[in-house]
This record gives structure tokens, C-alpha cells and sequence, in this order.
């Protein structure tokens, strides 16, 4: 697959300086570019060395000229960058059709465009829409529901009654409606509360590899159109998470949390059940919410606190060993006297 450096700007909505029908074959960063290759700078760093490797072209924004590359000018070289990796590096396209191992329950409606690989199982009812993916070994429960464009990686599971929207993709080992954590104390032992809700996953959802989204035991579990989880995140029962948020690594969300929409949970973030969480918020690794955060904020620590306050008891807590120390020889004095 080839491409002229004028067509490969046209694609990414940008303009050629230099030569327009230079013809690149690949993608590769700076250090291993070879001849042919683009690759892409966002700062000055990433420009000079770009310029003195081997690529053919670089992507960069539009402050950036030189002699000796050609350069394709984008708005925002992040975006280009990822909008030319999915040029160079198209997604692998499954014909339609179902492996002579899948389980298909004679309800389920299964459009004919849709691939389900070795080993799936398909319940009662259950509905995949055009284009759908399963890849293998996946489990679809009944009365499910997977809209157009939803891909499974190999061994996702997915529990009765949820609905998954247009082009959500969940990665390899995710469950999907598994039971709430939902127990009360009865007579001296943990009575389980049955956990009779479902989930619902907005479109363009993606989901990471090893997840786990609970329903609900009342009602749904909801994400929100646009929302990234990524691997290793446990979604509670009843929880709702808006549009567009960005959950990162090992976060876990407690059973009736509200998060807003564009919000950011940093790796290893853990969220206290049923508070609130407002929109365009931020929270920083490893922190521990105990409280409802208003909207457009940034907190951090354990507990969480907003972000000013959590900075200044970082760094009382770095001096604290110096005031120890004053304190004790103080002590020692005054015992003197």
C-alpha cells in the first residue's frame, strides 16, 4: 500500500510543503524510519530528530518548515498521527458468515452480514445488527442486544438482556452484566440481593481487555456514547457514566455513582459508592473519592481533595520529617531546662 504525500494530506485534512509526489509505503517513529516512511513530531524535539532520520516525510503543525523533508502541515499532529496509522494499518475486515462451531439459539436474529467465529454461543433472542463481529469463544446471553458495527474480541462474555450500541468494541476477557456486588447481613451471614437489572453501552464505547461492568440490581448500568474504558476497570451496579470520559487502568467505580460526561479517572483511581461526580472532571492516580466533586475540577490524593489543597498537604508532608526533627531537639532543650 503506497501513497503520494499529496494524497496522504488530502487525507488528513492538511497541506504539502515540498515535494507532492513523493511516495510514502509506512509508518514508523523517528529512530526507525526508513526511506518511504512518514512519521510525526508535536514539538521541536520530535521535528529535529524526525529531520535527521531516514523518513521520507514528517506530519507536524503549522509552525514547522524544512529544508531537507517534506512536510505535511495538520492542524493537530496527535490527530494526523492517528488518523495516518489507521491508513497504513487497516483494521483486519471479517466476511460474513458463521463458523460451523457457533451455538445460534433458532430465536436469535442475526443479521447476514454479520461473522461470529469458532466457538460463540448466541442466546435466546438475542439480536446482532449488520456488520457485527464476534471473533471466538464469545458468549452472548438472551435477549441481547449488539447494534451495527459492534465487534467482540475472542472470550468476552455478555450476560442476558444487555444492550451494546453501534460500533462499541470490547477487548479479549471483558465481562459485560455480570451480578452487582449486592449483599445484605441476615441472621449472621450475607444474604445475596439479587441483581435483576441489565446494561446499557452507548455507541462508539470502547472497552479494555479483563473489564468487568456489573448491571444493575435495580434498573441499569449505564455508559455513556463516546466513553473509553480502559483494561483491568470494575464498573459497579447502577453505576452511570456520561459521555465521552476516559477511565485508565485498575480504576474502580462503586455501585450508584453518577460520573458526568468528559470526565478523566487517572490509573488506580477508586470512587466511594452513590456520590456524584460533575462533568469535565479530572481525578489523579491512585486517589481515593470519598466526596461528590462539583463540575469542571481537578482532585487528588486519599482522601481526595481539590487539587490546591491536595498539593499543599504533599508538601507539609515532605517537610514533616525536618519539623520532627525541630521539634524533638526543642523537646530536648526544654527538658534541660
Amino acid at each position: 500500500m503506497s501513497f503520494t504525500t499529496a494524497e496522504m494530506a488530502s487525507r488528513l485534512d492538511g497541506e504539502v510543503l515540498g515535494d507532492k509526489t513523493a511516495i510514502l509505503t509506512g509508518f514508523a517513529t523517528a529512530d526507525a524510519a526508513r526511506a518511504g516512511d512518514l512519521t510525526f513530531a508535536e514539538n521541536a524535539d520530535y521535528f529535529a530528530a524526525a529531520e535527521l532520520g531516514a523518513a521520507t516525510a514528517i506530519i507536524a503543525g503549522g509552525e514547522f518548515t524544512s529544508a531537507r523533508k517534506v512536510v505535511i502541515r495538520v492542524a493537530n499532529p496527535r490527530v494526523a498521527f492517528a488518523r495516518a496509522l489507521a491508513v497504513f494499518f487497516p483494521e483486519r475486515a471479517f466476511a460474513p458468515g458463521i463458523h460451523p462451531s457457533a451455538v445460534i439459539a433458532a430465536s436469535a436474529e442475526i443479521d447476514p452480514t454479520a461473522h461470529l467465529g469458532p466457538h460463540c454461543t448466541v442466546g435466546e433472542r438475542v439480536r446482532l445488527g449488520a456488520n457485527c463481529v464476534l471473533q471466538s469463544g464469545n458468549f452472548v446471553g438472551d435477549d441481547s442486544v449488539l447494534g451495527e458495527g459492534a465487534r467482540l474480541f475472542p472470550n468476552v462474555t455478555i450476560y442476558a438482556r444487555s444492550q451494546i450500541g453501534r460500533r462499541v468494541r470490547i477487548h479479549a476477557g471483558t465481562v459485560i452484566g455480570s451480578d452487582g456486588f449486592g449483599y445484605v447481613l441476615d441472621s449472621g451471614f450475607q444474604r445475596k440481593v439479587p441483581q435483576i437489572g441489565n446494561v446499557i453501552i452507548g455507541d462508539d464505547v470502547e472497552i479494555g481487555a479483563n473489564s468487568c461492568v456489573d448491571r444493575g440490581a435495580l434498573g441499569s448500568t449505564i455508559i455513556g456514547r463516546g466513553t473509553k474504558i480502559d483494561n483491568l476497570v470494575q464498573v459497579g451496579h447502577n453505576v452511570t457514566i456520561g459521555e465521552h470520559s476516559i477511565l485508565c487502568s485498575q480504576a474502580g467505580i462503586s455501585g450508584s455513582v453518577k460520573l458526568g460526561d468528559a470526565c478523566v479517572l487517572a490509573g488506580q483511581v477508586g470512587i466511594a459508592g452513590h456520590l456524584q461526580i460533575g462533568n469535565h472532571v479530572t481525578i489523579g492516580s491512585k486517589s481515593g473519592v470519598m466526596h461528590n466533586i462539583p463540575d469542571g475540577e481537578t482532585w487528588l490524593g486519599i482522601p481526595a481533595q481539590p487539587n490546591k489543597q491536595a498539593k499543599r498537604v504533599i508538601i507539609a508532608l515532605q517537610r514533616l520529617p525536618e519539623l520532627l526533627r525541630k521539634v524533638a531537639a526543642w523537646e530536648k532543650k526544654l527538658s534541660g531546662l
